[in-house]
């Protein structure tokens, strides 16, 4: 599998004066159609792998749907010339305004939409989150390096991000790679949807690079009450960590972080 998530490409390299030609593995990049009934609702770029659990955390994290449960079955399209095409069946009575879902979603970019009005209607979907968990700082300092040592593509490659799912003694339960921050959340929450672990309560998420509005969106949506990453924030998404009871921590590093939204968690 991880010979399909990159590709190898020739390149020059400089060091100092001297040049020479080499090989090198990139991270592989392909659109991936998402389809509800037949119908294309939405193109995402992503990394080939694990694209069931990328549709079924996009279609919970997007709100396309309410519940896990309302989604039946996601396969690849057999008619498809390529794997890139996803085929997602809803569960008996579950309707959804196609229309409005392909204006929407096809409108909207991968780094999510800004402003003020969007955390009110990230809060009207999603409400805040009361969980009681509370994690020793030793715990969020190791993560990183669990996370790293998940990351097999990134090794061959230094291209994907990643995505963690720790449990409170910060004890791995999944990690994902992908070329998109956003699409790595999305495959762990469609792991956790297929393995019943929806809401993500008691859990630590961790991404490897910034926390934008959008992954507190899709953090929010999954109820993951901790969302740890060790690079920076967004102010945007430190407003939504707040208003949605959600605990931020960035800049995990060593022994070194900073806690931006719901310290009472962190001890």
């Amino acid at each position: 599998m991880d010979g399909e998530r990159f590709d190898v490409v020739e390149r020059d390299e400089w060091r100092g004066a001297a040049h020479q030609r080499a090989e090198d593995a990139v991270a592989r990049e392909e659109p991936l159609e998402i389809r509800i009934g037949g119908v294309p609702v939405a193109v995402v770029m992503r990394t080939p792998g694990d694209d069931e659990e990328l549709v079924r955390g996009f279609l919970v994290t997007e709100r396309v749907v309410d519940r896990a449960e309302d989604v039946a079955s996601v396969r690849h399209c057999a008619d498809a010339a390529e794997d890139n095409v996803m085929q997602a069946v809803l569960a008996r009575g579950v309707e959804v305004d196609l229309a409005r879902l392909r204006r929407n979603l096809y409108a909207s970019s991968s780094c999510g939409v800004c402003g003020k009005t969007s955390i009110a209607a990230a809060m009207g979907c999603a409400p805040p989150i009361a969980d009681n968990v509370r994690v020793p700082s030793d715990v969020l300092y190791g993560l990183p390096a669990r996370l790293r040592a998940a990351q097999e593509v990134f090794g061959r490659t230094g291209g994907l991000h990643a995505a963690g799912l720790f449990d409170e003694r910060g004890e791995p339960l999944a990690v994902r790679e992908d070329v998109g921050r956003h699409n790595a959340v999305d495959k762990i929450v469609g792991w956790a949807a297929a393995a019943g672990l929806l809401p993500l309560s008691r859990r630590i998420l961790m991404v490897s690079g910034r926390v934008s509005f959008e992954i507190v969106q899709k953090a929010l949506a999954a109820r993951a009450p901790i969302l740890a990453a060790v690079s920076a924030p967004s102010s945007l998404a430190v407003d939504a960590a707040r208003a949605g009871g959600m605990t931020i921590v960035g800049f995990v590093r060593g022994e070194r972080m900073c806690v931006y939204a719901g310290a009472e968690r962190v001890g």
